[in-house]
């Protein structure tokens, strides 16, 4: 008689469903475990959660950055509170799943961190030159930037798309722009400073993102290519055999027909997203949405 190991299997079947789920889903489930781990550590050592992520937290001075520069990134990953991470990554869940209607994990993934990284770097920049600030000393935690990036880019992108709260269908547009005005107005009254800054960071990184992505630039195209070339690092690389090479001769494709595509291509884009600009994304057909879905991968 063979025995079945049930915890292996039941380990095995959770790495799949890890590995197989959503980019959304993932950081949900990484930003939960760090939660639960920091908190739980802390709490049987009986001390600080911030003692235990001491050099993952951002802190509010340059000579402190000088030897984390890792944690305009690591920040973005750590919260202390329940309710923090709770609503944090509720808001990534329900505009993330706009984001991947339209675009690949990568380009998902490329705003998340970069939204990150301008909400920290907003943030030490504003507590080194304003004299508000002066006598202020704090660190910044939280997805809370990267999150905003998120909101703002898919409501710059695709404004008219509706999202349903409750019994009502709200534009994203007039969600993204009511939560940036709500912070703006709590920045100086809501003793959250820093946490306001890295959303303003955030904002702004994901509206020029969009905007650009509109108009046919992509500002993020150098990370997604960072990205990679990280990746690849921890590839295992085989060695191929040596193989003879012959020598063919084909014929070149002219440039002309390969720039008629993508102009084509480019044309459709941009009567899809004036079709998305007047009726919304839910108007559009799946033939659409799926031509949408492959021009935002290439």
């Amino acid at each position: 008689m063979t025995k079945h190991d049930g915890t292996n299997m039941n380990t095995s079947n959770l790495s799949y469903q890890f590995k197989t789920s959503s980019v959304t889903i993932k950081l949900i489930i990484i930003n939960l475990v760090i939660f639960l781990v920091v908190n739980l550590v802390a709490f049987f050592m009986q001390i600080p959660p911030v003692n235990l992520v001491k050099w993952f937290v951002l802190p509010d001075a340059f000579s402190d950055l000088i030897t984390q520069p890792w944690a305009f990134i690591t920040y973005a990953f750590i919260h202390f509170s329940f309710w923090h991470l709770l609503f944090n990554m509720l808001w990534l869940h329900w505009f993330g799943t706009f984001v991947l209607n339209l675009f690949d994990g990568k380009r998902f993934l490329t705003v998340y961190l970069l939204g990150a990284l301008f909400g920290g770097l907003l943030y030490v920049v504003s507590y080194n030159i304003f004299p508000v600030f002066e006598t202020s000393k704090s660190y910044l935690i939280g997805a809370s930037g990267a999150v905003t990036a998120i909101m703002v880019f898919i409501a710059t992108y695709a404004p008219n798309t509706e999202m349903r709260i409750f019994k009502w269908n709200i534009k994203l547009w007039k969600i993204a722009l009511f939560l940036v005005l709500l912070d703006l107005i709590r920045l100086p009254t809501g003793g959250n400073a820093g946490g306001m800054l890295a959303h303003m960071g955030g904002a702004i990184f994901g509206y020029v993102y969009g905007s650009q992505l509109v108009k046919g630039n992509d500002i993020g195209k150098w990370f997604e290519n960072f990205m990679d070339w990280f990746l690849n690092l921890f590839k295992t690389r085989k060695q191929k055999p040596f193989k003879k090479v012959h020598r063919t001769t084909t014929k070149a494709t002219p440039r002309s027909s390969a720039t008629t595509d993508k102009t084509t291509t480019q044309k459709k884009v941009d009567a899809i997203l004036d079709k998305i600009g007047k009726s919304g994304y839910e108007s559009l057909t799946k033939a659409e949405k799926d031509f949408l879905f492959k021009a935002g991968k290439d």
